[in-house]
């Protein structure tokens, strides 16, 4: 009995042991220090009760919010809270005050809200002055170490618009060369009936700068940019790593997305139309101006849509690839283009899982393109327009044609300025047609009869008029004869066998363009 009564004694004064020290620890000044690695993870615990340092704290804000607030009377060390500021002028803060947009024990988290600068967000008044000082300050604030040649890496500072509409009436440029790790994000841009009708609405350019990239891991992300029928959107000028994701862009009449040199830009999860529509516009043959233009190397537009232009993407550089882009900006009977491979010579193209909705692909002289696994609607085709007549390392593979049953030929070529005369590792083959024409670099044709020579028309068949390069080719005869025979002629796609003798046989011939 009093042995149970002693092992009860010592649970009951563990427990209240257990209860001091955890109270204990709640209660721990933010004043006490510990050095050496045998804390372990304690440490980081402790770490965010800190109160921040004056370094961390390096941040500008827009005026704070009851969201962000705490309040005294329930406290939470682990919640955000503000610090008193005007409105609406942006506040550096340099105290031990908390600030909205730093935790405790995390550094230098910098955003610069453009409202706290005056800017506009209903869109009334113009706000490029704003926009730009807030760009300004983004940019010019401290950087960490470089990252390609001449560049400083920002560590991800964000210049926030607030989810506001802004009126802009010259285009928004970054007042020095040489930077890096930054993002624009969370709003509309509107150009003003007097915005430059040769201007973008976000120009990453310099004029001045003589590095070999101006600008590098910039990201535009979550916006809206109306380019109000005056001039483009974007254009990105000798850049490395930019990110274009989740914008849509609209009443652009030059291109909505302009990228010269540089490379590896990305557009991904985007929509593009001068007009506002879901296709069958009335005013569709009126469309006009240029969606994307890479004029770049190593870029890619991934999973983007683009409802309305005279051309969806035109392609300028090498190494490009296109994946999961829907082109049904303009339909190609009204002189619509979905893409245009502008590059004669070293195309470098990638093509694949793409949705050519009424308007197709035309590849001058193309040199190493591939178009596969993607879908033709509405009669489209790929056509291929010779300049110097160069088309090899072509591949016109596993894709799907639909069209109205009015003789349109999937594939085409185009030879009002020159014949196609060099034409080397051309395959055209494994596509299927409803409603159109086949054509192909690959056929098969067999005719039966009793004759002594057979001629397989593959004309209907052949991508180019007059170009087999191997013909392989079976005579089985049904008689009792074993007639002697010969391949005589290949013109034109049509291949002629002959035998010594008549006899009822069936001929199949395979070739290859």
């Amino acid at each position: 009995m009093v042995g149970r009564a002693l092992m009860l004694w010592s649970m009951i004064i563990g427990l209240l042991s257990c209860i001091l020290t955890i109270h204990a620890y709640h209660e721990f000044s933010p004043a006490h220090h510990f050095s050496g690695s045998r804390y372990g993870g304690n440490n980081r615990r402790i770490q965010h009760f800190r109160t921040p340092t004056v370094d961390q704290l390096d941040a500008t804000f827009r005026p704070p919010s009851p969201i962000f607030s705490s309040s005294p009377s329930s406290p939470s060390p682990s919640s955000y809270v503000h610090a008193k500021a005007k409105a609406p002028s942006p506040i550096r803060i340099h105290s031990t005050a908390p600030s909205p947009l730093v935790r405790s024990g995390m550094a230098r988290i910098r955003e610069y809200h453009v409202t706290a600068y005056g800017a506009d967000p209903t869109g009334e008044t113009d706000s490029t002055d704003a926009i730009l000082n807030a760009i300004a300050d983004a940019v010019q604030g401290p950087g960490n170490g470089v990252m390609m040649k001449g560049i400083v890496n920002l560590g991800g500072v964000r210049i926030d618009l607030d989810g506001g509409i802004y009126k802009i009436s010259r285009p928004l440029r970054l007042p020095v060369a040489g930077r890096g790790n930054l993002m624009i994000h969370g709003g509309t841009l509107r150009a003003s009936d007097d915005f430059p009708a040769d201007g973008y609405l976000i120009d990453l350019s310099s004029s001045s700068s003589d590095l070999e990239y101006i600008y590098e891991f910039v990201t535009l992300r979550d916006l809206m940019l109306d380019s109000n029928f005056r001039g483009g959107a974007v254009q990105v000028v000798n850049s490395l790593r930019t990110s274009i994701d989740n914008c849509y862009i609209t009443h652009f009449t030059t291109t909505g997305i302009k990228v010269q040199g540089g490379h590896e830009t990305y557009i991904r999860n985007c929509y593009l139309g001068q007009h506002i529509t879901a296709g069958a516009d009335p005013g569709e043959k009126d469309f006009s101006g240029t969606a994307i233009i890479l004029g770049g190397n190593d870029n890619a537009v991934t999973d983007t849509v683009i409802f309305s232009a005279a051309i969806g993407v035109v392609i300028e550089g090498q190494a490009n690839t296109l994946s999961g882009v829907h082109c049904y900006n303009k339909a190609t009977p009204f002189g619509g283009v979905g893409v245009y491979l502008k590059v004669p010579g070293l195309t470098q193209t990638r093509i694949v899982n793409c949705y050519l909705d009424y308007t197709g692909i035309v590849a001058e002289d193309p040199v190493q393109l591939h178009i596969s696994s993607s879908f033709f609607l509405g009669d489209a085709f790929v056509l291929l327009r010779s300049i110097n007549g160069v088309a090899n390392g072509v591949n016109i593979v596993d894709n799907m044609f639909s069209g109205s049953d009015q003789g349109i030929d999937i594939v085409q070529l185009d030879e009002k300025t020159s014949k196609f005369k060099d034409v080397k590792q051309v395959i055209v083959d494994r596509n299927n047609a409803k409603g159109m024409n086949i054509k192909s670099t690959i056929a098969r044709g067999t005719v039966e009869g009793t004759d002594s020579s057979w001629t397989v028309d593959l004309s209907k068949e052949l991508l180019f008029p007059n170009l087999i390069k191997s013909v392989q080719y079976s005579l089985q005869a049904t008689g009792s004869q074993f007639p002697n025979h010969a391949l005589r002629s290949v013109t034109d796609n049509r291949i002629v066998i002959t035998t010594d003798r008549v006899v009822p046989a069936s001929v199949t011939v395979t070739v290859d363009q």
